[in-house]
């Protein structure tokens, strides 16, 4: 083999190996760690400009659930906005710690329903309860990429101001309600300002 040879075959193998390369290089940060842990650049940063309209049919006390926008979130209150959908088994399994938490905490908690039909959003609440003072859809995913979102279920926590001060990464759990999301909402409201 000549050294012109050699160096042709090497040339043609480099885009493979880094590939593996990287590709063991993510497969590893995946398998190690906690994912809630998974940095978010909305963290000190205003909610994105988002609407997200009412699901139909949602109703309490008779009256349509209302859906809502980033402006919702600076009226100077802290609140969580969660992403979910009726076909998430890890929130299902949140679902009755979003109802504990708005309750003990004092929260304001709005749900995006991600990429899911209207009837299986009505069905979901009809069935685990809501814990949403308003629910909005995301049908086509497009809140969820200016959000940041990985996958479903996120919890964001947003100060009075409407900044995004705490991204939590996967089911909330009653630890992670311990150890994250309730000293996130109460540090959001020592920044908060009353309108």
């Amino acid at each position: 083999m000549r050294v012109g040879e050699g160096r042709s075959q090497l040339l043609r193998l480099l885009p493979v190996l880094i590939f593996v390369g990287v590709a063991g290089f993510f497969a590893m940060a995946l398998r190690s760690g906690d994912p809630s842990l998974v940095p978010s650049t909305l963290v000190g940063k205003p909610a994105p400009q988002t609407v997200f309209p009412a699901i139909d049919g949602i109703e309490t006390n008779g009256k349509q659930e209302p859906g809502f926008s980033n402006a919702d979130l600076a009226k100077g209150k802290v609140s969580l906005v969660n992403f979910w959908a009726s076909w998430c088994q890890p929130c299902v399994e949140e679902h009755p710690l979003l109802i504990q938490l708005k309750h003990d905490a004092g929260v304001d908690i709005y749900g995006v329903n991600y990429k899911d039909e209207a009837a299986s959003a009505r069905h979901f609440i009809g069935r685990f309860g809501n814990p949403f003072t308003a629910l909005g859809s995301d049908a086509e995913g497009r809140g969820a990429i200016e959000w940041g979102v990985y996958g479903m279920p996120e919890t964001f926590v947003v100060d009075g101001k409407g900044k995004v001060v705490y991204k939590h990464v996967g089911p909330i759990s009653s630890e992670s309600i311990a150890t994250r999301l309730l000293p996130a909402i109460e540090k959001a409201r020592g920044l908060a300002v009353t309108p």
